[in-house]
């Protein structure tokens, strides 16, 4: 007889804002414009054996160069629901633009799981063309090779168990690398997006958002996440300001800044 599949609290930590609009987060423009506001989270999965976090956000000095509103450091803001960076073990990063890597420094003691595409497609060829290479940050690559030569680095072809109930998957589209994390709660299977898709709406109204590098993957990648999940909403977007309103906080005090995503949704 096989054993359960074991269960995980999830987490969406919110740690940054940026002002947008519509015509700016899709890339077929359908609607009329006005403003779309993005969030920026990490996330962290957890159960009394193991904590898992996934991606690793931005510090201020990136926040002063890119010009989000920085609200709180991410890797500090993680204690309040009891992770302490220096005990991580596993880091999952989905990829590598500056939102999902920033603080690799602040986790001596994990080891990272990138897809060997990410690897491959940060540090090859398609880096000489700006539409591409802006949205990376060379000291965060810097920081990752350096983890690969403390062989804290394992890479992932495709598909893998991180841990009984964590797997993820190459998705690709945004980048080439691009992976979604597949978790199992109390509700059933939830798929943290990250960014295949930014928004609710990306998903439902089959429109991606327009920071891509290859659609056809995007595209397929919605169709991924859907067979991934159990339902619409086990599907959690990667900067999407929803989240916070359609999931509770852990208590009051967290209220607008983490979400319980293995907790039922707002009615």
């Amino acid at each position: 007889m096989s054993e359960p599949i074991p269960e995980y609290e999830v987490y969406a930590i919110k740690y940054a804002r940026r002002e947008s609009t519509r015509s700016k987060n899709f890339l077929f423009p359908d609607q009329p414009d006005g403003p779309m506001p993005i969030d920026y989270f990490i996330w962290a999965i957890v159960n009394g054996q193991r904590s898992i976090v996934v991606d690793v956000g931005f510090d201020a000095a990136e926040a002063r160069l890119r010009s989000p509103q920085y609200l709180r450091c991410p890797v500090e803001t993680l204690a309040h629901i009891g992770i302490h960076a220096a005990d991580v073990k596993d880091v999952i990063l989905t990829h590598l633009h500056y939102d999902h890597c920033g603080n690799i420094d602040r986790f001596p003691a994990a080891r990272f799981f990138i897809q060997d595409r990410e690897m491959a497609f940060a540090t090859g060829r398609n880096m000489l063309y700006d539409m591409f290479r802006d949205i990376y940050t060379l000291r965060h690559i810097q920081d990752v090779i350096g983890v690969l030569y403390d062989k804290r680095i394992v890479f992932v072809s495709e598909v893998a168990e991180i841990a009984p109930g964590v797997n993820v998957y190459r998705v690709g589209g945004h980048t080439d690398g691009l992976q979604v994390v597949r978790v199992r709660t109390r509700r059933g299977w939830v798929v943290l997006a990250s960014d295949s898709a930014h928004f609710y709406a990306n998903l439902d109204r089959a429109n991606p958002y327009p920071r891509v590098y290859n659609v056809g993957d995007m595209m397929r990648g919605f169709d991924t996440l859907r067979s991934l999940a159990d339902s619409a909403s086990h599907i959690i977007p990667g900067h999407d300001p929803l989240v916070l309103e359609r999931f509770p906080p852990p208590n009051a005090a967290l209220k607008g800044i983490v979400a319980r995503l293995d907790a039922d949704p707002i009615p």
